[in-house]
Protein backbone atom coordinates (compact mmCIF):
# COMPACT_ATOMS: atom_id res chain seq x y z
CA UNK A 1 0.00 0.00 0.00
CA UNK A 2 1.47 3.19 -1.08
CA UNK A 3 1.92 5.98 1.62
CA UNK A 4 0.66 9.31 1.74
CA UNK A 5 2.93 12.02 0.40
CA UNK A 6 4.80 14.16 3.78
CA UNK A 7 3.41 17.72 4.12
CA UNK A 8 6.18 20.00 2.24
CA UNK A 9 5.68 21.77 5.79
CA UNK A 10 6.67 18.75 7.97
CA UNK A 11 10.08 18.18 5.49
CA UNK A 12 10.62 21.74 6.35
CA UNK A 13 10.75 21.03 10.12
CA UNK A 14 12.24 18.42 9.89
CA UNK A 15 15.41 19.30 7.25
CA UNK A 16 18.73 20.46 8.56
CA UNK A 17 21.32 22.53 6.33
CA UNK A 18 24.79 22.85 6.72
CA UNK A 19 27.52 24.47 4.77
CA UNK A 20 29.94 22.54 3.24
CA UNK A 21 32.81 23.23 0.85
CA UNK A 22 35.51 21.36 -0.88
CA UNK A 23 37.13 21.25 -4.00
CA UNK A 24 35.51 18.87 -7.00
CA UNK A 25 38.14 17.65 -9.66
CA UNK A 26 37.41 16.56 -13.01
CA UNK A 27 39.95 13.65 -14.32
CA UNK A 28 40.95 13.20 -17.75
CA UNK A 29 42.54 9.94 -17.33
CA UNK A 30 40.36 7.09 -17.21
CA UNK A 31 43.11 4.56 -16.45
CA UNK A 32 43.71 2.84 -13.26
CA UNK A 33 45.83 4.68 -11.00
CA UNK A 34 45.38 3.00 -7.62
CA UNK A 35 45.70 -1.16 -7.65
CA UNK A 36 42.83 -3.12 -6.42
CA UNK A 37 40.33 0.05 -6.75
CA UNK A 38 38.84 -1.57 -10.30
CA UNK A 39 38.67 -5.17 -8.79
CA UNK A 40 37.05 -3.80 -6.07
CA UNK A 41 34.64 -1.92 -8.01
CA UNK A 42 33.66 -4.88 -10.25
CA UNK A 43 32.94 -6.35 -6.60
CA UNK A 44 30.65 -3.68 -5.90
CA UNK A 45 29.06 -4.39 -9.15
CA UNK A 46 28.40 -7.89 -8.83
CA UNK A 47 26.68 -7.44 -5.05
CA UNK A 48 24.31 -5.04 -5.86
CA UNK A 49 21.34 -5.67 -4.41
CA UNK A 50 17.33 -4.75 -3.74
CA UNK A 51 15.95 -4.58 -0.09
CA UNK A 52 12.74 -4.53 -1.15
CA UNK A 53 12.77 -8.01 -2.99
CA UNK A 54 15.52 -9.63 -1.37
CA UNK A 55 14.36 -9.38 2.27
CA UNK A 56 11.07 -10.90 3.80
CA UNK A 57 9.28 -7.95 4.65
CA UNK A 58 6.42 -10.20 5.33
CA UNK A 59 7.78 -11.72 8.54
CA UNK A 60 5.67 -10.16 11.67
CA UNK A 61 7.93 -8.81 13.71
CA UNK A 62 6.63 -8.24 17.69
CA UNK A 63 8.79 -4.93 18.62
CA UNK A 64 8.77 -5.81 22.34
CA UNK A 65 9.88 -9.83 21.66
CA UNK A 66 13.50 -10.83 22.77
CA UNK A 67 14.44 -9.58 19.16
CA UNK A 68 18.10 -9.31 20.46
CA UNK A 69 18.97 -10.85 24.06
CA UNK A 70 20.05 -8.91 26.57
CA UNK A 71 22.99 -11.25 27.66
CA UNK A 72 24.36 -8.64 30.53
CA UNK A 73 21.91 -5.22 31.88
CA UNK A 74 24.30 -3.14 33.61
CA UNK A 75 20.73 -1.20 34.69
CA UNK A 76 19.71 -4.85 36.38
CA UNK A 77 20.57 -3.35 40.19
CA UNK A 78 19.67 0.37 39.57
CA UNK A 79 16.74 1.19 41.77
CA UNK A 80 14.45 2.86 39.54
CA UNK A 81 14.93 0.03 36.75
CA UNK A 82 14.25 -2.83 39.15
CA UNK A 83 10.87 -1.12 40.11
CA UNK A 84 9.92 -1.70 36.10
CA UNK A 85 7.22 -4.46 35.86
CA UNK A 86 7.65 -7.55 32.89
CA UNK A 87 6.29 -5.38 30.75
CA UNK A 88 7.84 -2.03 30.99
CA UNK A 89 11.09 -3.81 30.98
CA UNK A 90 10.19 -5.21 27.41
CA UNK A 91 9.37 -1.62 26.67
CA UNK A 92 12.42 -0.51 27.76
CA UNK A 93 14.25 -3.21 25.49
CA UNK A 94 12.25 -2.27 22.86
CA UNK A 95 13.14 1.62 23.13
CA UNK A 96 16.97 0.70 23.56
CA UNK A 97 16.93 -1.38 20.33
CA UNK A 98 14.85 1.39 18.05
CA UNK A 99 17.61 3.63 19.79
CA UNK A 100 20.71 1.54 18.27
CA UNK A 101 19.43 0.83 15.13
CA UNK A 102 18.41 4.80 15.01
CA UNK A 103 21.81 5.26 15.14
CA UNK A 104 22.63 3.28 12.76
CA UNK A 105 20.11 4.56 10.42
CA UNK A 106 21.55 8.29 10.89
CA UNK A 107 25.04 7.04 10.37
CA UNK A 108 24.02 5.27 7.21
CA UNK A 109 22.26 8.70 5.80
CA UNK A 110 26.08 10.74 6.65
CA UNK A 111 27.72 7.60 4.70
CA UNK A 112 25.36 8.29 1.94
CA UNK A 113 25.90 12.15 1.48
CA UNK A 114 30.01 11.59 1.87
CA UNK A 115 30.17 8.68 -0.36
CA UNK A 116 28.47 11.58 -2.70
CA UNK A 117 31.06 14.30 -2.13
CA UNK A 118 33.73 11.41 -2.75
CA UNK A 119 32.51 11.49 -6.53
CA UNK A 120 33.58 14.83 -6.48
CA UNK A 121 36.75 14.94 -4.92
CA UNK A 122 38.48 11.69 -5.33
CA UNK A 123 41.33 12.49 -7.20
CA UNK A 124 40.81 9.39 -9.58
CA UNK A 125 38.48 7.95 -12.23
CA UNK A 126 38.18 4.16 -10.74
CA UNK A 127 37.92 5.65 -7.37
CA UNK A 128 34.62 8.00 -8.31
CA UNK A 129 33.66 4.69 -10.36
CA UNK A 130 33.61 3.03 -6.66
CA UNK A 131 32.38 6.25 -4.19
CA UNK A 132 29.42 6.08 -7.06
CA UNK A 133 28.78 2.86 -6.63
CA UNK A 134 29.24 3.40 -2.08
CA UNK A 135 26.29 5.85 -2.92
CA UNK A 136 23.92 3.60 -3.95
CA UNK A 137 24.75 1.15 -1.00
CA UNK A 138 24.12 3.81 1.36
CA UNK A 139 21.57 4.75 0.07
CA UNK A 140 20.12 1.23 0.41
CA UNK A 141 21.39 0.95 3.87
CA UNK A 142 19.39 3.81 4.96
CA UNK A 143 15.92 3.09 3.29
CA UNK A 144 16.44 -1.14 5.02
CA UNK A 145 17.22 1.01 8.69
CA UNK A 146 14.33 2.90 8.14
CA UNK A 147 11.86 0.73 6.86
CA UNK A 148 12.40 -1.68 9.50
CA UNK A 149 12.50 0.87 12.44
CA UNK A 150 8.98 2.32 11.07
CA UNK A 151 7.66 -0.53 9.97
CA UNK A 152 8.31 -2.98 12.11
CA UNK A 153 9.44 -1.54 15.74
CA UNK A 154 7.84 1.71 15.00
CA UNK A 155 10.12 3.96 16.81
CA UNK A 156 12.79 6.01 15.95
CA UNK A 157 14.75 8.22 17.68
CA UNK A 158 17.25 11.25 17.16
CA UNK A 159 20.64 11.04 16.00
CA UNK A 160 22.96 11.34 19.33
CA UNK A 161 25.08 14.51 19.51
CA UNK A 162 28.67 12.83 19.44
CA UNK A 163 27.86 11.14 16.12
CA UNK A 164 26.30 14.27 14.75
CA UNK A 165 29.57 16.20 15.49
CA UNK A 166 31.70 13.87 13.97
CA UNK A 167 29.76 13.18 10.55
CA UNK A 168 29.36 17.15 10.25
CA UNK A 169 33.29 17.23 10.98
CA UNK A 170 33.83 14.44 8.17
CA UNK A 171 31.20 16.39 5.99
CA UNK A 172 32.56 19.98 6.56
CA UNK A 173 36.09 19.35 5.96
CA UNK A 174 37.21 20.13 2.47
CA UNK A 175 40.02 17.50 2.34
CA UNK A 176 39.41 14.17 0.58
CA UNK A 177 41.36 12.41 2.79
CA UNK A 178 39.83 13.51 5.98
CA UNK A 179 36.50 12.49 4.25
CA UNK A 180 38.16 8.85 3.76
CA UNK A 181 39.78 8.39 7.00
CA UNK A 182 36.55 9.33 9.05
CA UNK A 183 34.17 7.70 7.03
CA UNK A 184 35.25 4.74 5.64
CA UNK A 185 38.41 4.27 8.21
CA UNK A 186 36.25 5.14 11.28
CA UNK A 187 33.00 5.27 11.04
CA UNK A 188 32.23 2.44 8.73
CA UNK A 189 35.24 0.40 10.88
CA UNK A 190 33.17 0.94 13.87
CA UNK A 191 30.18 0.08 12.55
CA UNK A 192 31.23 -3.08 10.88
CA UNK A 193 31.96 -4.05 14.56
CA UNK A 194 28.98 -3.03 15.87
CA UNK A 195 26.86 -4.91 12.95
CA UNK A 196 28.80 -8.15 13.19
CA UNK A 197 28.14 -8.02 17.08
CA UNK A 198 24.27 -7.85 16.67
CA UNK A 199 24.46 -10.06 13.95
CA UNK A 200 25.89 -12.69 15.95
CA UNK A 201 22.99 -12.06 18.67
CA UNK A 202 19.56 -11.36 17.11
CA UNK A 203 17.34 -13.82 17.12
CA UNK A 204 14.49 -12.64 14.88
CA UNK A 205 15.29 -13.27 11.11
CA UNK A 206 14.59 -10.33 9.53
CA UNK A 207 17.12 -8.26 11.00
CA UNK A 208 19.87 -10.81 11.24
CA UNK A 209 19.44 -11.00 6.98
CA UNK A 210 19.18 -7.53 6.90
CA UNK A 211 22.51 -7.11 9.16
CA UNK A 212 24.17 -9.88 7.34
CA UNK A 213 23.56 -7.79 3.53
CA UNK A 214 24.54 -4.19 5.09
CA UNK A 215 27.44 -5.82 6.27
CA UNK A 216 28.69 -7.20 3.41
CA UNK A 217 28.66 -3.51 1.21
CA UNK A 218 30.23 -2.24 4.63
CA UNK A 219 33.17 -4.89 4.08
CA UNK A 220 33.60 -2.99 0.80
CA UNK A 221 33.51 0.55 2.08
CA UNK A 222 36.26 -0.06 4.77
CA UNK A 223 38.68 -1.90 2.16
CA UNK A 224 38.06 1.08 -0.55
CA UNK A 225 39.51 3.60 2.62
CA UNK A 226 42.23 1.29 3.00
CA UNK A 227 43.40 1.37 -0.85
CA UNK A 228 42.75 5.01 -1.09
CA UNK A 229 44.60 6.43 1.48
CA UNK A 230 47.71 3.66 1.35
CA UNK A 231 50.95 5.34 1.18
CA UNK A 232 49.31 9.00 0.75
CA UNK A 233 50.63 9.52 4.34
CA UNK A 234 54.16 8.69 3.62
CA UNK A 235 55.58 11.47 2.64
CA UNK A 236 52.80 14.26 4.32
CA UNK A 237 54.54 17.01 6.05
CA UNK A 238 54.90 17.10 9.81
CA UNK A 239 52.22 19.74 10.89
CA UNK A 240 49.80 18.06 8.51
CA UNK A 241 49.86 14.88 9.99
CA UNK A 242 49.41 16.13 13.28
CA UNK A 243 46.31 17.65 12.28
CA UNK A 244 45.34 13.40 11.42
CA UNK A 245 46.15 12.35 14.05
CA UNK A 246 44.25 15.01 16.29
CA UNK A 247 41.28 14.22 14.23
CA UNK A 248 42.07 10.44 15.04
CA UNK A 249 41.93 11.05 18.76
CA UNK A 250 39.00 12.97 18.80
CA UNK A 251 36.63 10.64 16.47
CA UNK A 252 37.84 7.77 18.38
CA UNK A 253 36.63 9.65 21.76
CA UNK A 254 33.46 10.60 20.26
CA UNK A 255 32.72 7.51 19.47
CA UNK A 256 33.49 5.34 22.44
CA UNK A 257 31.40 8.25 24.05
CA UNK A 258 28.19 7.90 21.94
CA UNK A 259 27.01 4.16 23.21
CA UNK A 260 26.07 4.95 26.44
CA UNK A 261 22.39 5.70 25.35
CA UNK A 262 21.20 7.51 28.13
CA UNK A 263 18.61 9.13 26.24
CA UNK A 264 16.41 5.42 26.49
CA UNK A 265 16.94 5.89 30.57
CA UNK A 266 15.88 9.45 30.49
CA UNK A 267 12.78 8.69 28.40
CA UNK A 268 11.74 6.30 30.93
CA UNK A 269 12.40 9.13 33.74
CA UNK A 270 15.65 7.31 35.59
CA UNK A 271 18.22 10.08 35.86
CA UNK A 272 20.72 10.92 32.85
CA UNK A 273 23.98 11.39 35.15
CA UNK A 274 23.37 8.38 37.05
CA UNK A 275 22.51 6.04 33.94
CA UNK A 276 25.57 7.45 32.30
CA UNK A 277 28.28 6.86 35.46
CA UNK A 278 26.95 3.18 35.64
CA UNK A 279 27.21 1.96 32.17
CA UNK A 280 30.65 3.92 31.78
CA UNK A 281 31.77 1.95 34.86
CA UNK A 282 30.35 -1.47 34.29
CA UNK A 283 32.98 -4.29 33.06
CA UNK A 284 30.80 -5.51 30.45
CA UNK A 285 29.60 -2.35 28.53
CA UNK A 286 33.61 -1.06 28.77
CA UNK A 287 34.27 -4.32 27.20
CA UNK A 288 31.99 -3.60 24.54
CA UNK A 289 33.00 -0.30 23.84
CA UNK A 290 36.21 -1.13 23.05
CA UNK A 291 35.26 -4.39 20.66
CA UNK A 292 34.37 -1.86 18.31
CA UNK A 293 37.66 -0.71 17.46
CA UNK A 294 38.98 -4.25 16.52
CA UNK A 295 39.15 -3.17 13.02
CA UNK A 296 39.98 0.67 13.41
CA UNK A 297 43.29 0.31 15.28
CA UNK A 298 44.95 -2.40 12.62
CA UNK A 299 43.90 -0.13 9.83
CA UNK A 300 45.02 3.34 11.47
CA UNK A 301 48.35 0.90 12.07
CA UNK A 302 48.34 -0.34 8.02
CA UNK A 303 48.12 3.85 6.80
CA UNK A 304 50.94 4.74 9.16
CA UNK A 305 49.07 6.52 10.99
CA UNK A 306 49.70 5.12 14.37
CA UNK A 307 52.26 7.74 15.63
CA UNK A 308 53.27 7.69 19.14
CA UNK A 309 50.48 10.42 20.18
CA UNK A 310 47.80 8.24 18.68
CA UNK A 311 49.58 5.23 20.51
CA UNK A 312 49.55 7.11 23.45
CA UNK A 313 45.56 7.77 23.10
CA UNK A 314 44.44 4.10 21.88
CA UNK A 315 46.46 3.02 25.45
CA UNK A 316 44.13 5.46 27.44
CA UNK A 317 41.21 4.31 25.17
CA UNK A 318 42.32 0.69 26.30
CA UNK A 319 42.13 -0.36 22.42
CA UNK A 320 45.76 -0.88 21.01
CA UNK A 321 45.57 -4.48 21.82
CA UNK A 322 44.20 -4.56 18.39
CA UNK A 323 47.05 -3.45 16.47
CA UNK A 324 48.08 -6.27 14.70
CA UNK A 325 44.52 -7.74 14.11
CA UNK A 326 43.69 -8.93 10.70
CA UNK A 327 40.25 -7.41 9.73
CA UNK A 328 40.39 -9.69 6.16
CA UNK A 329 40.54 -12.20 8.47
CA UNK A 330 37.24 -11.30 10.59
CA UNK A 331 35.62 -10.79 7.55
CA UNK A 332 36.26 -14.40 6.53
CA UNK A 333 34.84 -16.01 9.64
CA UNK A 334 31.88 -13.92 9.33
CA UNK A 335 31.62 -15.19 5.11
CA UNK A 336 31.97 -12.02 3.64
CA UNK A 337 35.03 -12.38 1.60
Amino acid sequence: MATAPTSQAAVDQELEVILTSFDSSYVWNYGCVKEGLRDLYEKAKREQWNGSELLDWSIDVDPESEIIPQPFNPLQDYGPFKKLNEKEVRHFNHGQLAWTLSQFLHGEQGAMITASQLVGCVPWTDGKYYASSQTMDEARHVEVFARYLNDKLEWEWPINPNLKKLLDTILTDGRWDLKFLGMQILVEGLAMAAFANMWKMAQEPLVKDLLKNVMRDESRHVAFGVLALRDYYDDMPENELRDREDFIMEACTLMRDRLVGEDVSEYFGFDKSEVRAIVLESPVMQEFRRFIFMRVVPNIKRLGLLSPRVRSHFEELRIIEFENLDPEAMDRELGLA
